[in-house]
């Protein structure tokens, strides 16, 4: 058996036992596994060495930029008014409840950053609405959930980070500019939104589901007056990075050189958090909880919301550099290789494989950890390299989020609509077996994507 497989195997023994038996918090499994690794390997002379290469990422600061920014704009919940202004338009239409979870949890999840913070944020409005209008419960927890974890595939979610990451160690000489690969992530994201949407109607058919009943529907007027900075908050976080993407080649380059243009692109990924997040300070109804003690207290509370998110990303890149010196990832991609999988047959297996693992690590490790390996394991059978980087967050860090049995998002959603648990878990498969098929149609290049 490779090497490869029996630390690997090891990893997932070890994060199994102290996460889902023991119940403990996944930093604390995955740091558990890193040391018990370093033990096994006798690499205990390295250990700061991982230390100070997982902490020198400079993706991990954008990481951490885009949680203190999720955090901001949560608490000053500015953008509360942009999901009242798409309820509003929704609303009227059969099921528009189920579409404006789609639309909105999407857009907050790809702020927020977490999935089940997202559907315990909105869903506490879209549930509620997906309810009285018709909508099952086990049907209104799966609309939310799954369109929540979508964020973690949507630019500007801190989550795709390490999928740019993973790409650019691989092909350094690409000069791939965040804007570039922000506009492909929003091309593969426009996808999957369509097909949750479509997955809603085909349902809503089958259920009859009715309007939102009109006293519930929010006066569009009335919540564009008092909503409308929340809808300012794309066009901040978004505009720089297709600015990037459209001019980068012209104006940057010819004033800044290729060198400055490409260090001009890669703080976008700093800058912009930091000015969305001053806009929605400035912006805040509520001044009192934006004052410097405010936020400080505002950070102080969320602090064990943070750190873990952190944690697992700086445990993850530590074992990816333990991994790198142990040639893991080249033994790992040797055994794929030398199944001779033709294109789908590649294709199906990494789709099922990171399944499989983002049920006991989280999707942003994952990548970390794996994301090389499997953007060059693919690209060896056809598929666009960028393509296969482009699709990590997905297959990766929506996936883990949605399947059975650590489907976390789905608890939330089941935690608000109070919905039965073996029902809730069936019609989640059928959300899970579309979410799959799309996956391997897209890296199989079936679909034209925006940035490709």
């Amino acid at each position: 058996m490779p090497s490869a497989l029996i630390y690997l195997a090891i990893m997932l023994a070890i994060i199994s036992v102290w996460f889902i038996l023991l119940k403990r918090p996944v930093y604390e499994a995955v740091l558990i596994s890193f040391v018990f690794l370093l033990t096994l390997t006798g690499h205990w002379g390295d250990v700061g060495k991982y230390i100070s290469g997982a902490l020198s990422t400079s993706l991990l600061y954008s990481m951490t930029a885009f949680v203190a920014m999720s955090i901001i704009l949560t608490k000053t919940k500015i953008i509360d008014g942009a999901v009242a202004i798409i309820l509003s338009i929704f609303g009227k239409i059969s099921g528009g409840a189920g579409y404006a979870s789609v639309i909105a949890s999407s857009f907050m999840g790809a702020l927020s950053g977490s999935g089940p913070g997202n559907v315990m944020a909105t869903g506490s409005i879209t549930i509620p609405a997906m309810k009285k209008s018709g909508f099952p419960a086990e049907l209104a927890a799966n609309v939310e959930s799954n369109a929540s974890y979508l964020g973690n595939m949507i630019p500007p979610s801190s989550n795709i980070v390490a999928a740019l990451g993973a790409y650019t160690a691989l092909y350094p000489e690409s000069n791939m500019t965040t804007g570039q690969f922000w506009v492909l992530l929003w091309g593969i994201s426009f996808w999957f939104i369509l097909q949750k949407i479509l997955i809603v109607w085909g349902f809503c058919k089958y259920y009859k589901v009715k309007p939102m009943a009109k006293e519930d529907i929010p006066d569009l007027k009335v919540v564009i007056k008092t909503g409308w900075q929340g809808l300012l908050l794309p066009i901040i976080i978004i505009f720089p990075f297709i600015m990037d993407y459209l001019f980068k080649a012209t104006f940057f380059t010819e004033r800044l050189g290729a060198e400055g243009a490409k260090y001009f692109s890669s703080s976008l990924l700093l800058f912009v958090a930091g000015i969305a997040s001053l806009y929605a300070v400035m912006v805040s109804p509520d001044k009192k909880i934006v004052t410097p003690h405010g936020i400080a207290k505002m950070f102080a509370g969320s602090i064990k919301s943070i750190s873990p998110a952190i944690g697992v990303c700086v445990f993850g890149y530590m074992i990816g550099g333990l991994f790198t010196d142990l040639n893991v990832a080249a033994d790992m991609e040797m055994f794929i290789l030398s199944m001779n999988f033709g294109k789908l047959g590649m294709v199906v297996f990494i789709c099922l494989l990171t399944c499989f693992l983002g049920m006991v690590i989280p999707g942003s490790s994952l990548v970390v950890i794996f994301g090389p390996v499997f953007i060059s394991s693919m690209a060896t059978v056809g598929v666009n390299p960028l393509l296969a980087a482009g699709m990590l967050p997905c297959i990766c860090g929506v996936m883990c989020g949605i399947t059975p049995p650590l489907a976390l998002g789905l608890y939330a959603g089941m935690s608000i609509a109070e919905s039965d648990f073996g029902k809730t878990v069936k019609n989640d498969l059928w959300w899970v077996a579309f979410h799959f098929i799309l996956e391997v149609v897209v890296l199989m290049g079936v679909l034209p994507i925006l940035g490709l």
